[in-house]
């Protein structure tokens, strides 16, 4: 849901309003809004709402507006316009009127890597367990002991234990796994990667099942953000959107593979932007060639 940071200068009575710009079929709506500490301005995570107690409550009603009078103290607060049902979606508008300046801005987040999503192995036993893939890795490998995204396809049927991890072992996914993991520029993998990459998917398959509902195997389209966070991305909005448009199924789920997808898509995105960006600026220009280079490597 989009989150609003109202800032008031002084205690303030204001007044709320929310409308819908649908006429037919109208969502029921509402509004409810939160005290924020001093500095927090950033995108408010799912735990923040767990623990503090609203302080404006609107109805929740299909009408075309919703409105609420309140007093306010000084300092800052965060609203949050949602419809009653979850994963419903609607166009409105939300106003706050008032006898004196105030600030409104939408709060979002800026799209940073919170850590690597590809790791490597973390104990001697999980690296042990993996060694034993070592003989059919070979017994695919070229004479350099490398494989490629059909050979690593192969390797994935083989190797991936259940047909729930096997959703990512298509061959697209593997393809995106090369285009990730290839420090060479081969677009080839060798058995380190391979190590690599069976410890990511473990890791990635442990963030999914914790994001789903009663461990399914299905990830709720409106629970793909708070995933990808503990995966290792922070992202916007906007950002989130266009991967919502890109992996959810008919159903407004995703499955492993989608998730994996994601991922690995993010992964290159970022490598490529820091690997233009080395004093860390935020922005980077690229040729018409270069932007051609990585929106078709991403």
């Amino acid at each position: 849901n989009p989150q609003l940071h109202l800032l008031l200068s002084n205690m303030e009575e204001v007044v709320i309003s929310l409308n819908q710009h649908a006429v037919i079929e109208p969502k029921v709506m509402g509004f409810t809004g939160y005290p924020v500490p001093k500095g927090g301005v950033d995108c408010i995570t799912r735990s923040f709402f767990r623990k503090t107690k609203s302080i404006i409550n609107s109805q929740y009603t299909n009408s075309r507006q919703v409105s609420e009078r309140v007093q306010l103290e000084q300092g800052s607060y965060v609203l949050l316009p949602t419809t009653f049902e979850p994963g419903e979606e609607a166009a409105f508008t939300l106003r706050v009127y008032s006898a004196k300046p105030i600030k409104l801005k939408l709060v979002d987040t800026t799209p940073s890597l919170v850590k690597p999503a590809v790791t490597q192995s973390r104990s001697a036993l999980e690296s042990k367990s993996i060694q034993q893939y070592q003989a059919v890795f070979m017994q695919v490998a070229d004479e350099h002991r490398t494989v490629n995204a059909f050979q690593l396809h192969e390797l994935l049927e083989a190797c991936l234990p259940n047909d729930y991890i096997k959703s990512c072992a298509s061959l697209d996914i593997c393809r995106q796994v090369i285009l990730t993991m290839d420090t060479s520029g081969t677009g080839r993998l060798s058995f380190s990667n391979f190590k690599e990459l069976l410890v990511s998917l473990k890791a990635w398959q442990a963030v999914f099942r914790s994001h789903t509902k009663e461990r399914s195997g299905i990830l709720k389209a409106e629970r793909l953000r708070d995933a990808l966070v503990d995966a290792g991305f922070a992202l916007s909005t906007s950002v989130v959107s266009i991967l919502v448009l890109r992996y959810m199924r008919k159903d407004g789920t995703l499955r492993f593979g989608d998730f994996v997808s994601a991922v690995l898509h993010l992964s290159v995105a970022f490598n490529l932007f820091d690997k233009r960006d080395p004093l860390d600026n935020g922005t980077v220009k690229l040729s018409l060639n270069d932007w051609l280079h990585s929106a078709l490597t991403c």
